[in-house]
Formats: C-alpha cells, sequence, structure tokens
C-alpha cells in the first residue's frame, strides 16, 4: 500500500494521531512547537498551544482530554480551559515523549532524555484520581504503546531497543512480563504504534518511510510506504475506524529537503481499528 497525502507540511515534528468523535475526528501533536493540532473536515488544520512540549493527547470521559506536557501532565477541561498537573520531575534534560490510556481509564506515558542519554528515562501512569506513579525505569526513547483488543497484552516500543515488545496486562498489576514481540535490524526504529480490531501491531519506522503491520504472532504481513522518510505515528480514525492516519517529522532537516516532511498522510488497509480508550479522571 502507499499512503496519500493529507495536508502539507503543518508540523515540524508531527507526533501521536487520536480519532475521537467527542472532538470532532483526528487530533495530532506538533511536539516540540507544544501545539496540538485538529483536522478540519475540509482538511484544514486548527492548533492550540499547550506549552513548551506537547507530547501526547487523549480524551476524558467527561469531556475535553488529557495530555502528557514537557515534564508531566494536564487536563483540559470539556470547555476548552487547560490545567496544568504538578510537574513529575524537576530535571529540564528530559520531557515526556509517548503514551496511551489503559483498559481501566489510566493514563500511560513514558520520558526521554533531550539527548537520548541511554537508560536515562522512564514510564509513567497518570490515575483517574490524579495520582502520579512512575512505573518502570531504564528507559531511553520510550514511544508507541497501546493495548490488544482483549485489554490483556499491551505493545511497546523503546526505540532505542530496535525492538516492539509486549507485556502482559491486568488492573493490579499493571504490566508485566515484558518480552520481545519483534526484533529489528539496527537501521530500523520503531516510533509510534497501534492495534487494528484483528490484533494487528501497526508500527511507524522513523527513517524508514513506512508503516508495518504484524499479525498477533508477529509475522509482518503489510506494509504502508509513506513518500517521506520520518515517519513518526499512526492510528485508526474516520467514522468507520478504516483510515490509517499517519504522521511524520521534519525534525533535523534542513528548510527546503523533502517537502512532504511534516505532512500528514492517510491509507485504507483493508482493517478496521479500535476505538480510543479514555482517560476516566
Amino acid at each position: 500500500m502507499r499512503a496519500e497525502q493529507v495536508t502539507g507540511p503543518v508540523a515540524h515534528h508531527g507526533e501521536g494521531p487520536v480519532w475521537w468523535p467527542g472532538w470532532g475526528g483526528l487530533r495530532f501533536v506538533d511536539m516540540h512547537a507544544g501545539d496540538v493540532l485538529t483536522l478540519s473536515a475540509d482538511g484544514g488544520v486548527q492548533r492550540f498551544s499547550v506549552g513548551a512540549v506537547a507530547a501526547a493527547v487523549r480524551p476524558r470521559r467527561g469531556g475535553g482530554a488529557v495530555l502528557a506536557v514537557e515534564r508531566g501532565f494536564a487536563l483540559e477541561d470539556a470547555d476548552g480551559s487547560l490545567v496544568p498537573l504538578p510537574p513529575v520531575w524537576a530535571d529540564e534534560g528530559v520531557r515526556m515523549n509517548e503514551g496511551g490510556c489503559d483498559p481501566d481509564g489510566r493514563f500511560w506515558c513514558g520520558s526521554m532524555a533531550y539527548d537520548q542519554a541511554a537508560g536515562a528515562a522512564s514510564m509513567y501512569r497518570l490515575d483517574p484520581d490524579g495520582g502520579v506513579r512512575r512505573v518502570f525505569g531504564d528507559v531511553t526513547v520510550s514511544n508507541g504503546l497501546e493495548w490488544s483488543p482483549d485489554g490483556t497484552q499491551a505493545y511497546y516500543a523503546d526505540t532505542a531497543t530496535h525492538r516492539v515488545d509486549v507485556f502482559d496486562y491486568d488492573t493490579d498489576a499493571g504490566l508485566t512480563g515484558r518480552r520481545p514481540f519483534v526484533t529489528m535490524t539496527t537501521e530500523q526504529n520503531p516510533d509510534g504504534l497501534t492495534v487494528d480490531a484483528e490484533g494487528g501491531v501497526w508500527v511507524a519506522l522513523f527513517g524508514g518511510g513506512a508503516v508495518h503491520r504484524y499479525d498477533a504472532a508477529g509475522r509482518l504481513d503489510a506494509v504502508v510506504e509513506v513518500p517521506t522518510a520520518q515517519v513518526t505515528a499512526c492510528t485508526f480514525g474516520g467514522p468507520g475506524l478504516d483510515q490509517l492516519f499517519i504522521t511524520t517529522s521534519r525534525q533535523g532537516m534542513e528548510p527546503d529537503a523533502d517537502p512532504r516532511a511534516g505532512c500528514l498522510f492517510r491509507a485504507t488497509p483493508g482493517v478496521r481499528g479500535l476505538p480510543v480508550r479514555e482517560y476516566a479522571g
């Protein structure tokens, strides 16, 4: 498959696409600009600033959204007002990077050091009561995180490992039993990921110009070609959740290099996605 271009280069570092009917369709982030972007029906893009970094966004059950910002979390109320929560750490050399909600409505987000120092980052969990827990450390570039259709497993990429791992999940124990799901070459950099209704795992390859689908056994069985190299994340959307939206980046590129870098793309892969899980707080 080959992805089609939806927008112009609207993001310097596009990431974290999420489809939710409650906010009118697709949102994604321009991470280092600190902006949440909303795709309008006419193909235009609206921007909402949330601070220095907009790392990830998910809907809240009561309306609005939960966000990962530079050093912690923030809540968008149903009226659109932004409520920053206390910073989770003080180190200005580390920022949030990517996350998602579990089947129990808790928001998980992992971090990374700005200089990508090995093992300097961690995974955090924001509970519905506002409490924050550091769940595990020794992370380098925390990226895609999404649960299986039945909610008993979660797929996760720390890009520096060149792997996608899988955890077991339950409410009390959280994420346990981490093990490799897909091991890639050292030239392949797994970034954001999503899971379809059949249990297939779709992984964006940063620097690889593609999204790969792996079946539940970890076998590569579909490739979406994207006409720019720095592919960052993907999600299913559209009224039938049958369109795969793909974000890209122009981070580190010269101004005149690759006019499609930073554009939003879309493919129709023939499978449907899962409704986004909401934050219960």
